[in-house]
């Protein structure tokens, strides 16, 4: 039996199986967008909000819910929109939403309602799954790592 034949053979074959798992490992990943299970997310820290949905951030410059928001949305919202909000293709890129008090109201119902186009959904509703509390928390840490 030619040993090298056989290791030259054994190499080829782990390698082609490896990669057949990466890319399986990859087309479930990218199928998988916006089928995220929510985390549930504690805001016991932060000054109740009430049942009335506020229409502008409550929590704007709050180093509490800012530290909240920072873990909410690692747990939440980084699997398709990047860690640190820096998007790898798959969403937008979060670091560049507006700050304005204006622009708050848009936010939330995105995060609300989610986003759906022609039938596919790009991002879940949260409403019901996490808290406005929750949702405000995320928004605190967002604008913390905002570009211009």
């Amino acid at each position: 039996m030619d040993t090298y034949n056989y290791k030259e053979t054994l190499t080829r074959n782990l390698r082609v199986g490896a990669m057949a798992i990466g890319l399986a490992f990859g087309a479930g990943l990218a199928h998988a967008h916006g089928d995220v299970t929510p985390q549930a997310v504690d805001v016991s820290t932060l000054k109740p909000l009430g049942p009335e949905w506020q229409a502008v951030n409550p929590y704007r410059d709050d180093k509490e819910a800012i530290r909240i928001g920072d873990s909410a949305f690692n747990q939440n919202c980084a699997r398709c929109h990047g860690l640190g909000a820096v998007s790898g293709g798959i969403a937008p890129d979060l670091r560049k939403l507006d700050i304005a008090p204006e622009t708050d109201e848009y936010f939330l119902s995105r995060i609300r309602n989610g986003v759906t186009r022609n039938g596919a959904v790009y991002m879940p509703p949260f409403e019901g799954m996490l808290s406005q509390e929750a949702m405000w928390a995320i928004k605190a840490w967002l604008e913390t790592v905002r570009e211009k």
